[in-house]
């Protein structure tokens, strides 16, 4: 299975915002859409991601509050991304090695939306649920050894 399966079945609906934002209006925004990640888009091209990690670890680290910050101070830049091509076990693995629930997905530069952990998870299981029916059909109709007379 390929990312860009994923990004079929989950749709390419991407949540942004801009690095002069203040942080404030990004949780804002998270909280109303119920994602865990901003795309941060400046003048029609991504700059970085925004999750809910920086955000918790921006607002431990500073004395300002979420309206005295700005997205661009707490954004993750140049973020680790995928390609539509990419076999699903090595985008698990560059997850997990470089530590991060979601990824950009860019086809020659082009921003094709955000693969989520959860996504991840969602579609091996439901591709090994698949597997497993075709599996227990194979067996069930497997033909009976009748012995030839």
């Amino acid at each position: 299975m390929q990312v860009r399966e994923i990004l079929r079945v989950k749709g390419s609906a991407l949540f942004t915002v801009s690095s002069s934002q203040t942080l404030s209006f990004a949780i804002d925004s998270m909280a109303d859409l119920d994602v865990g990640s901003l795309v941060v888009m400046d003048d029609g091209k991504m700059v970085g991601m925004l999750t809910f990690r920086e955000i918790l670890l921006a607002l431990r680290a500073h004395a300002k509050g979420p309206d005295d910050l700005t997205v661009g101070d707490v954004m993750v830049k140049n973020p680790v991304t995928a390609f539509p091509d990419m076999e699903v076990n090595e985008l698990r693995g560059l997850m997990i090695e470089k530590h991060s629930r979601y990824l950009p997905v860019l086809d020659g530069g082009v921003l094709m939306g955000v693969i989520s952990f959860l996504d991840v998870a969602k579609a091996v299981l439901e591709e090994q649920s698949f597997e497993n029916k075709m599996l227990k059909s194979y067996i069930k109709n497997w033909p009976s050894e009748t012995p030839v007379a």
